[in-house]
């Protein structure tokens, strides 16, 4: 494969949405025999009522999202009692989530490249696979060592899942239809992460074996979905020999991404917990990790004839202001999710149970309001005015959330959430529509790979940039005496919650109104990325979206219609 055309500054909105050179080219319906009288007829009509197997076939997605879903968000509430169950006393505890994130975000490249190679079904059943057996062996653990292991598998396949469903949603189902789709997916997604907490934390009250049914109700759901992803997703995958599909993918590049972006998170979880920042044991990873994401980018650039992020996804300023608006709501919607219980619990004394019940008006507002985005845009065929206007109501929503104190009312607290919710929903799945819209339908899989490793990438730092700047003011605004409890470079928060209610007045009110005011500069922080997310979608153009799928690996059902329009 040739390596991609260098793209110049469009003259127009027309001269920008023409295909590339490699985009495969049709010739007029007109010429078409009139024995396809019927299947013309589909085809001019525009979007057509999906089959059964279109149906089912999404289905077998869905289910395979909920499971994503509900494992990432139950067992941060299990975490404490996992802890102690398996002994931990050196604080390995972060690693149970942090392996779970690091090796879904390096290895989503991989898996969108493997899926080109091989299809899609065979990629997302390895997928599922590795999640079943990361899910059996950390419901079986018997110390920390085995748990991060576990976890570790557990999360290959998680990623996996997740860019597996947003590219074969793109397979499936045309950009200019898919705001539907997007939407179903995220309330889906919006379902497991309200139920996950709760189940989380009821399994961990249970005792000290109970957290273990977690990892093991993952089994029948695995089960649920490996069937129908085997039965049902009948979707096209390329022709040719293992060692030729092998030969495809881009394994130097995806190994320096992995690599990279491993040092680079293992750095940002380090920092301020289990090392100061300024410590080689810090800086010596997340050195080295970026240093090797940007010999990524170069090497994509310019060496592999098949590369693992094509050029021309970010050679435009639409889609590259999809991306950029991704990472900043990545870091913006993490930081709610994970910060705004730390509030509750340091400032209202919430159990993990009840912060987590308090959290549910915002966990519960955003998939419907991602659903309501993706039904403007599939109306209105256009993405610009939704990307901004969630971007102006979260900055409102975190100005409002800076307001909130250790006194706040129920009104206050649950309605600025409320606003919270429904600019980071809308923001949720809005920038895949600039990010696809100027790029031919056969990158949608190298686009939606890159998307999905942006956004957890930024995740990643949205819980590293909170957590500095609670840590470095709660030093400064806690009382003195309740500092000195905690060893110098701990991280204070986590440390200090269950410390709070033991506490005798007025050196509890103190210390809450100490989080109040600490806790305030993360919104007032995220207010500006909020502000550099706005500043990122005016870059976007409103580009006509593709009313087509990539036949490739379209639903074999299709292969008529995609014959015809060959021909």
């Amino acid at each position: 494969m040739a390596a991609p055309p260098e793209v110049s500054a469009p003259a127009s909105i027309d001269e920008l949405v023409q295909p590339y050179s490699g985009a495969p080219t049709r010739k007029p319906l007109s010429s078409v025999d009139d024995n396809d009288a019927e299947t013309l007829t589909n085809v001019k009509a525009g979007p057509q009522p999906k089959s059964r197997a279109f149906w089912m076939s999404f289905a077998a997605i869905m289910v395979a999202t909920f499971l994503s879903a509900l494992d990432l968000t139950a067992v941060g509430t299990a975490l404490p009692t996992i802890a102690d169950a398996l002994n931990d006393t050196k604080g390995d505890y972060i690693w149970v989530g942090s392996a779970y994130s690091l090796s879904s975000t390096a290895f989503i490249p991989l898996s969108g490249s493997l899926a080109d190679a091989f299809g899609r079904r065979p990629i997302m059943l390895l997928c599922i696979a590795f999640f079943a057996v990361g899910s059996a062996l950390a419901g079986s653990a018997q110390n920390m060592n085995m748990m991060i292991a576990a976890r570790t598998i557990q999360g290959i396949g998680g990623g996996g899942i997740i860019n597996l469903s947003e590219i074969l949603t793109a397979d499936l189902v045309p950009l200019a239809e898919r705001g539907l789709y997007q939407g179903m997916l995220g309330l889906v997604w919006s379902f497991a992460s309200s139920i996950g907490p709760p189940i989380g934390g009821a399994l961990a009250n249970r005792g000290h074996k109970a957290w273990r049914g977690l990892f093991f109700l993952n089994l029948p759901l695995t089960g649920i979905a490996f069937l129908l992803v085997s039965m049902y997703l009948s979707v096209r995958h390329p022709e040719g020999t293992v060692r030729s599909k092998l030969a495809r993918v881009d394994w130097i590049g995806n190994l320096i991404a992995i690599v990279g972006s491993g040092l680079a998170i293992i750095g940002m979880t380090w920092g301020g917990i289990r090392y100061p920042w300024a410590s080689a044991q810090v800086l010596a990873p997340l050195i080295i990790g970026f240093c090797l994401l940007f010999l990524f980018a170069v090497y994509e650039a310019k060496v592999p004839s098949q590369p693992t992020i094509p050029l021309d996804v970010i050679a435009n300023r639409t889609s590259l202001s999809g991306l950029l608006t991704t990472a900043a709501h990545g870091i913006v919607s993490i930081s709610v999710i994970y910060y705004l219980p730390v509030f509750f619990q340091a400032c209202f004394g919430a159990s993990p149970i009840r912060s987590a019940v308090d959290f549910l008006p915002g966990a519960l507002l955003t998939a419907p309001f991602a659903f309501v985005a993706g039904m403007i845009i599939t109306l209105s065929k256009k993405y610009r005015l939704v990307n901004w206007v969630g971007w102006m109501v979260i900055m409102i929503g975190m100005g409002l959330l800076s307001t909130l104190r250790e006194d706040a009312s129920v009104g206050k607290w649950v309605g600025y959430q409320v606003i919270v919710a429904i600019g980071t929903g809308l923001i949720f799945s809005a920038p895949v529509f600039p990010l696809l819209a100027p790029l031919p339908n056969n990158r949608a899989a190298s686009a939606l790979a890159l998307f999905s490793f942006t956004r957890s990438l930024f995740q990643t730092w949205g819980i590293t940039i909170s957590s500095t700047v609670l840590q470095n003011m709660l030093e400064k605004k806690l009382p003195a005496e309740f500092v000195a409890q905690f060893p110098a470079g701990f991280e204070i928060a986590y440390a200090a919650i269950p410390a709070i209610k033991l506490l005798e007045e007025p050196l509890r009110k103190q210390v809450q109104a100490a989080f109040a005011d600490s806790m305030a500069v993360i919104w007032q922080v995220m207010i500006g990325i909020a502000g550099l997310g706005l500043l990122f979608s005016l870059l976007m153009a409103e580009v006509p979206m593709d009313t087509t799928v990539d036949e490739s690996y379209a639903l074999k059902e299709r292969e008529h219609v995609a014959d015809v329009e060959k021909r």
